[in-house]
């Protein structure tokens, strides 16, 4: 089955054009044009399938990077009993002490490294710790590098808030991580004010080895810049474990958040570690824009810490899922499947199934009930030739989209 280059469905309803709003009606104020961030398609699929399932339809969910499993039983007993006990208020604006203390027991006993507690602050999930780590260390009109194919929400967060994205392309030549080489042509043409990665990656699963990484925030030292690190999938690989960028550099800005290994995506906390300087200016910040992370998600959260066999079990099941997607898509059709080190996520090519994989998707999704995410919205240049699939979910739902998808495409073909 090859489609062609038709008008793809999953996307957004259409932006009016600058001025378009005001030629309408002058006398209404239209939106400021930091709010015309692209959007973020996978939640776009998420909308789409929902309306499906409204109307009694199946749909195997495979677009999200959302765990299937619940968060771990301790987190949610241990946010009962808060609750119990009557008022649920504000904490310190960087989170109560001894979840910020337990954070850095984690990396003593994960990575075998000392972090001082002070050094950590706790966030309303990991996005919030990306706004806070933009608006302390970037001013407006500054260039900070992210790799593409990457998280899209890198990129709509910085031009939200005036900073340029400066989108480094990554290939399989580079194992598909920005390199030292790429940073220093890219400040070489025009400084750069910060770096970001992340490891093991969305959309792609791969992850930078620790010299990689040091070399990287190594290069970023030269030059003066910041080097943040995006570790969310830790705990979520298969081969490996995953290092973490504050072995290279003290200096390092790292985020996490529960939401992924921790399996507590809606409880919205998340934290960074941050060098001492940026302390203050984040604590300024948070208190003004969140004024504490939820209470009762930092009460969870700690507990949640607790739950190690619960969560290895459910990282087993990826494994499970992993293993099974390898091995199928090719014989599906989707080739040059990345390597998919951690996180939940294969990014396959699908060139020889589709050119435009946006309408892919839609078809997948009208047609075998399947929700996929284009590789357009992690590669704005080369993303029409890629799809994302999560197995994020159980192993059942993931064999059962497979199959799905082999009975489509063999009725398309």
């Amino acid at each position: 089955m090859r489609q062609g280059q038709g008008k793809a469905s999953i996307k957004p309803h259409r932006e009016p054009l600058l001025g378009e709003r005001a030629s309408q009606d002058a006398s209404r104020a239209g939106p400021a044009l930091r709010a015309a961030v692209a959007p973020f398609i996978a939640m776009e699929v998420l909308s789409q399938a929902g309306a499906l399932e409204a109307k009694g339809g199946s749909v195997v969910h495979m677009e999200l990077g959302e765990p299937g499993a619940p968060a771990p039983r301790v987190a949610r007993e241990a946010a009962k009993r808060a609750i119990e006990q009557g008022r649920i208020g504000y904490t310190p604006a960087l989170g109560i002490p001894s979840l910020r203390e337990r954070i850095a027991r984690h990396y003593r006993d994960s990575y075998r490294l000392s972090v001082d507690p002070e050094r950590i602050a706790v966030t309303t999930g990991s996005s919030a710790g990306f706004i806070l780590a933009f608006l302390a260390c970037f001013d407006v009109g500054d260039r900070v590098a992210i790799a593409s194919p990457g998280y899209p929400a890198y990129r709509n967060i910085l031009e939200a808030l005036g900073i340029e994205p400066v989108v480094i392309e990554t290939g399989s030549s580079d194992r598909w991580a920005i390199t030292p080489e790429a940073i220093r042509a890219a400040h070489a043409k025009q400084k750069l004010k910060g770096v970001l990665v992340m490891s093991p990656a969305n959309p792609t699963g791969v992850m930078m080895s620790a010299d990689a990484i040091a070399a990287l925030s190594h290069a970023c030292n030269q030059h003066g810049l910041w080097f943040i690190s995006d570790e969310i999938y830790h705990g979520l690989t298969y081969e490996a474990q995953a290092s973490t960028a504050l072995a290279a550099s003290a200096d390092a800005i790292i985020v996490n958040s529960f939401s992924k290994y921790f399996c507590m995506t809606g409880w919205r906390i998340g934290w960074l570690v941050l060098p001492q300087r940026l302390l203050r200016p984040v604590e300024r910040l948070a208190q003004n824009l969140f004024i504490s992370p939820p209470f009762i998600s930092q009460i969870a959260a700690e507990a949640a810490f607790g739950a190690s066999d619960e969560l290895e079990a459910v990282r087993a099941s990826y494994a499970q899922s992993r293993a099974l997607l390898l091995d199928a898509l090719p014989r599906l059709g989707l080739c040059d499947l990345l390597p998919v080190d951690g996180a939940f996520y294969v990014y396959g090519d699908v060139t020889r199934l589709t050119n435009d994989s946006l309408e892919f998707c839609r078809r997948a999704l009208l047609e075998a009930g399947v929700a996929l995410t284009p590789g357009v919205d992690f590669d704005r240049s080369r993303g029409t030739r890629h799809v994302r699939l999560s197995f994020a979910g159980s192993p059942e739902s993931v064999r059962e989209g497979v199959k799905r998808l082999g009975t489509w495409l063999k009725r398309s073909a």
